[in-house]
């Protein structure tokens, strides 16, 4: 017998009496056609005043319509006891604040140690059956908030507006020199390296790209600054490449390295090599998040405050710049 995730539940109003049910689900309850092909196959679907109806009759003011989905699970991750931070959770989201190091869902050659494997493992031992949904990813050493849905259609509502462009993501991000204008757009095509696959450069032949960046601490004595960064579109290493491509590349990325590196200039490069070594990874946060619920519509915010290491950072370079 399957089992369901709680219904989503729409009460039809007085201005949509004699509407088709298709229409209610489609303008109103925001049912993609796709998730709305599979509601038609699940025996408890699509729902009318409790019965199972076919699309294409017609509602009454104050009918209820209800859209079940049948739970699934991830079964091809094993469950893992790995804690993580949890900064909301209800029956459709699961928001967490993502540590360094981990990567987000099982990749080929790294089937454990995720964050994939320990939310499983957290589901099951809550007795939930969900499916992990990253609705968007973080890279391994970036830290930050990451949302997770729970079910096939709070998954289609938040990329909706990701796509829109009215999902909010700001970072902050510690960078090697000062932007000369304090704060502005990134606005570079982003693409493969052709030389090194696994890296992107800026190149016109790319995908279109924006970043917008502030600078929030500029730390002149050591060369450095705090940047709060908006990404307007949603590339692979996108901060990262678009920092560096005006000279700011994070304090201790590794791939993209100060230019100093590649030149040799011992004299310089100390400094530098002083701050990258300073922390293990790009210093790089998901600050803020911020979207609409997929279900309720009401307006979420969620903050994660600086990491300890990058917030060690921030104290370094305020002694250095006093």
């Amino acid at each position: 017998m399957s089992s369901y995730y709680p219904p989503i539940t729409y009460i039809v109003p007085p201005h949509e009496d004699g509407w088709l049910l298709k229409t209610i689900l489609q303008k109103r309850m925001d049912v993609s056609r796709k998730l709305l092909s599979r509601l038609k196959m699940t025996e408890q679907g699509i729902m009318l005043n409790g019965e199972r109806v076919y699309i294409s009759v017609k509602v009454s003011s104050g009918d209820q319509v209800d859209i079940r989905m049948e739970q699934e699970t991830s079964d091809d991750i094993m469950p893992q006891a790995i804690p993580f931070d949890i900064l909301f959770e209800d029956e459709h989201l699961l928001v967490v604040n993502k540590a360094a190091g981990i990567i987000v869902h099982p990749t080929h050659g790294h089937y454990t140690d995720t964050l994939a494997n320990g939310v499983v493992h957290y589901w099951a031992s809550r007795g939930e059956r969900v499916r992990f949904r990253p609705v968007h990813r973080l890279d391994q050493d970036t830290s930050g908030v990451l949302v997770i849905a729970k079910n096939p259609y709070s998954h289609q509502h938040i990329s909706e507006q990701m796509i829109a462009g009215t999902v909010d993501k700001r970072y902050a991000a510690f960078v090697h020199g000062v932007p000369a204008v304090p704060s502005g757009d990134i606005d570079g095509p982003i693409d493969r390296d052709p030389l090194e696959p696994h890296r992107r450069i800026v190149t016109p032949e790319g995908y279109p790209s924006l970043t917008r960046y502030e600078v929030k601490e500029a730390y002149t004595a050591s060369a450095a600054s705090l940047v709060e960064l908006k990404l307007e579109s949603g590339r692979t290493h996108q901060i990262r490449v678009h920092m560096s491509s005006i000279g700011c590349p994070l304090i201790g990325d590794g791939m993209y390295r100060h230019p100093l590196y590649a030149r040799g200039e011992a004299a310089q490069l100390a400094a530098v090599a002083e701050l990258d070594a300073a922390i293990p990874r790009q210093a790089l946060h998901a600050v803020r998040l911020s979207f609409r619920h997929p279900v309720t519509h009401a307006g979420l915010v969620f903050d994660a405050p600086l990491p300890p290491d990058m917030a060690l950072l921030q104290e370094k370079l305020r002694s250095i710049a006093d």
